[in-house]
């Protein structure tokens, strides 16, 4: 039972960075004027990121299912 609540703050802790690290590129810039570019393709780092979020979220989602069936 610990170790899933130890490796559920891991996970918390990864997915909150990884979600942090995306946004900073983005901002409000287009509030203030910045570039109105709607849809941009992710490429090398910023596609990397999208990924490990996407695979550091459904285990997280896992190992709290499994931290209520067990």
């Amino acid at each position: 039972m610990n170790l899933f609540i130890v490796a559920q703050t891991v996970l918390a802790v990864l997915l909150i960075v990884t979600i942090l690290l995306q946004s900073r590129g983005a901002g409000l810039g287009s509030a203030w004027g910045g570039e109105g570019e709607m849809y941009g393709t992710r490429r090398g780092v910023e596609k990397l990121l999208f990924r490990a979020t996407v695979l550091i979220a459904a285990s997280f989602i896992i190992v709290s299912f499994a931290s209520l069936v067990i």
